[in-house]
């Protein structure tokens, strides 16, 4: 992350954990309640290399919650159209999808240089007029381990960004603005997880609802099938998000001298590299056993599964049908677990959706299904 962020997280953290107040904060540290913003800075929002918006943004810290329910700080960006409007407009905190482990693959940190692969898919929507609220989440520009794929920890700094962004006052934004919340891979795990945590933990947000797509609503079921497989290095960076947020759970323990100079490896670098490095190992290449057949593993990874708890606002929910990475099985069966619980699910099968492709392609039918959310139409259901 370049010099300045990385300045004021730490500054933000330095001042949650001592009562002090942080760079441009708007709250104390302690007394903080969730979504507090505890600094704010100036940042850009560049789609490509050089290329410019009509928008301004700032980089943020704002006061979270840990998957364990302690409070925590994470870092997030705020854009808001340069348009001349005036009066509420809608907000979407978006939840993007796997970057990497590092500091540097924060969103965050990618904005201002046009590097964040997900930037022209929020481009589409500050188009429309509308605020994005983008969380770093849990560890990834401030200190520790990023908390990846980490279900509870996730939905509550997608939230919280939201919150973030409300309060924010640069930003302009009434208390009551309709709310959308939208993510694909990671970010459909963050964003359904989100979905499932708003009516007990961010209730006051007038959620008007997620759209959401390519779901690992399923961990164990998303590790086996990428076991020796394309997707094999997202199960280690899986198991260091879960350590992250459970360190009981002792990884080392498990690695061979392999897999922890492979941590070492993932740990500091982002997703296109991890993969690669990653590619087709099996999980007994870099462990002397198997951690996930652990009850410890099983029970946190289960912990961060969805279907359990019904969403309190409408789903567009989505996933390719060939999807290599997160089986179509397992969107499947996320749609039949809300369904079964009475939650409106549009549900839409891509029928030549890969899993990258998934995301590009059913961008824009989810913003328009987002659109008609702000706009007041009911949601139908296809369950």
């Amino acid at each position: 992350m370049h010099l300045r962020s990385t300045a004021l997280a730490a500054v933000a953290a330095l001042a949650f954990s001592l009562g002090l107040s942080g760079t441009g904060a708007a709250a104390d540290g302690p007394t903080a309640a969730p979504g507090d913003v505890l600094s704010s800075a100036p940042t850009s929002f560049h789609p490509l290399p050089g290329q410019p918006t009509d928008t301004r943004a700032w980089h943020i810290t704002y006061r979270s919650t840990t998957a364990k329910g302690a409070p925590n700080v994470v870092s997030g960006t705020v854009i808001v159209p340069r348009d001349g409007r005036t009066g509420p407009r809608p907000l979407v905190s978006y939840a993007v999808g796997t970057v990497g482990l590092a500091d540097k693959c924060a969103p965050s940190a990618g904005f201002p240089y046009g590097t964040t692969a997900e930037a022209n898919l929020i481009q589409q929507l500050t188009l429309r007029g509308w605020a994005v609220a983008v969380t770093d989440y849990e560890g990834l520009g401030t200190p520790g381990d990023h908390t990846y794929i980490v279900g509870r920890a996730e939905g509550h700094a997608v939230l919280d960004a939201a919150r973030a962004a409300l309060r924010l006052p640069e930003a302009g934004l009434a208390k009551d603005s309709p709310v959308g919340i939208m993510g694909y891979s990671q970010g459909g795990h963050a964003s359904s997880w989100a979905a499932e945590l708003h009516d007990s933990y961010a209730p006051e947000l007038n959620l008007k609802g997620t759209a959401t797509g390519g779901v690992p609503a399923d961990l164990l079921k998303t590790a086996d099938h990428n076991n020796g497989n394309i997707g094999a290095g997202l199960i280690l960076m899986a198991a260091i998000g879960q350590n992250a947020a459970y360190p009981e759970l002792r990884l080392d323990s498990y690695l061979n001298d392999r897999g922890r100079q492979l941590v070492g490896f993932l740990k500091n670098n982002c997703v296109a590299v991890n993969t690669v490095a990653g590619l087709f190992k099996r999980i007994s290449d870099v462990t002397v056993r198997n951690p996930l057949y652990e009850p410890d593993w099983q029970r946190v990874l289960r912990a961060s599964n969805l279907g359990s708890h019904a969403p309190d606002r409408p789903v567009y929910l989505y996933h390719g049908v060939i999807d290599e990475l997160i089986p179509y099985a397992i969107g499947q069966q996320l749609r039949a677990d809300w369904c079964a619980k009475g939650v409106p699910v549009q549900w839409h099968a891509l029928p030549l959706g890969e899993h990258v492709l998934g995301a590009i392609t059913e961008s824009i039918p989810a913003a328009n299904w987002l659109a008609q959310r702000f706009a007041g139409e009911p949601a139908g259901s296809n369950c």
